[in-house]
């Protein structure tokens, strides 16, 4: 059994090119089906049916899983039998007919505009080149609606000062944000005075932009602790690296940006991922929410 499922999340990994966190929840969610299936005196994979599934769905239902587990689990296997499928292992594939369960989508949360604000100056309360760096990480990472894993992965080479712009993803999925204002500015002073401070604690020198106190790249985890004290001393309990990509989203939504602007911004694949900030009465109208979906639908 085990043998199908590595030979499946190479497939996912080589052959649709999903990304090691998503192939890692795969990996995580079929673990558990083929341990139960496995339970239930199956000698292998081949023998799998209908009621294998059902009786797997009900047993994660028991368990109270949330909704969107118990859909993300689905979903997987899903995948996994119709790869099963195609690959002759199963003469038929007994999730064909299966509907995913569905999961309410609530918008994701977002902070004020003056919260931002408050959160954006507060590295100026402090010195050194840390300070600088926070001040630049954070002007960036609300200015593009990047991720986290994007900021900290960021090279010296993707950010041009003089074309206002910062390369951001991986080789295949490449986007160009706009930058300007007060993030061009932290970005200078943070390339001019705090990142060569920064780097002395690497003789060996690090093409990453940002820096740790030992001059190496700055990590997501890293990033998170810092963030956290800033969050701390807003009271803001609340507030994560995402926290900032979704009030970059609906800010941009809520002054009048075109949602397929901001689903290129953002990297979505699907507008309906994007469609999710409209909802929300203190980001937007209900009206506007309503004219922005039916130009998106035509």
């Amino acid at each position: 059994m085990r043998e199908h499922l590595d030979q499946f999340l190479t497939h996912l990994k080589d052959e649709r090119k999903l990304s090691a966190n998503t192939t890692s929840a795969y990996r995580t969610d079929l673990e558990q089906f083929i341990q139960f299936v496995g339970e239930r005196d199956k000698q292998g994979l081949e023998e799998l049916d209908r009621q294998d599934v059902l009786a797997f769905l009900l047993f994660l239902k028991e368990r109270r899983y949330a909704p969107s587990t118990l859909a993300r689990r689905t979903a997987a296997v899903k995948s996994f039998c119709a790869y099963l499928h195609t690959q002759k292992i199963l003469a038929v594939d007994p999730t064909a007919d299966l509907d995913s369960p569905r999961v309410d989508r609530t918008p994701p949360k977002s902070i004020t505009v003056n919260l931002v604000d408050e959160l954006l100056e507060l590295p100026l309360t402090g010195s050194g080149p840390e300070a600088l760096r926070d001040k630049a990480m954070l002007e960036l990472l609300y200015a593009t609606g990047m991720r986290v894993s994007e900021l900290v992965a960021l090279e010296i080479a993707d950010v041009d000062l003089e074309t206002a712009a910062v390369r951001c993803g991986g080789l295949k999925k490449t986007r160009m944000l706009p930058i300007s204002g007060s993030t061009i500015t932290a970005m200078e002073e943070y390339n001019d005075i705090a990142r060569p401070q920064l780097a002395r604690g690497n003789p060996l020198g690090d093409t990453a932009l940002f820096l740790n106190h030992r001059g190496k790249r700055l990590t997501r985890q890293g990033f998170w602790l810092i963030l956290k004290r800033y969050a701390d001393k807003l009271g803001v309990r609340e507030l994560t690296p995402h926290t900032l990509r979704h009030s970059f989203a609906a800010h941009m939504l809520a002054n009048g940006a075109d949602l397929r602007a901001v689903q290129t911004l953002l990297g979505h694949a699907s507008i309906s991922t994007t469609q999710i900030y409209l909802q929300g009465g203190s980001i937007a109208t209900e009206q506007k929410n309503r004219k922005m979906m039916a130009e998106v639908e035509r």
